[in-house]
């Protein structure tokens, strides 16, 4: 089984891009907040299985993938 991530740096269906970030704090219901390099905001993190220090790629508010290199 292989990790899934992203293939190219462009979403395929929006054209939006997908952006790294690290997990700062889980919250209830499947929400974190994450650090991006503008600032902080929250995500749904329900489609991975992220905890504080994770590296994660955000696209459309979701959190789709861990990035390799494991916890920050």
């Amino acid at each position: 089984m292989s990790t899934p991530g992203c293939s190219d740096d462009v979403c395929v269906t929006c054209s939006d891009t997908a952006t790294p970030a690290t997990v700062l704090s889980l919250l209830g219901d499947e929400m974190a907040i994450v650090r991006f390099e503008d600032g902080e905001r929250e995500v749904s993190i329900a489609l991975v299985t992220a905890d504080v220090g994770d590296q994660v790629l955000v696209h459309a508010g979701e959190a789709i993938s861990l990035l390799p290199g494991g916890t920050a």
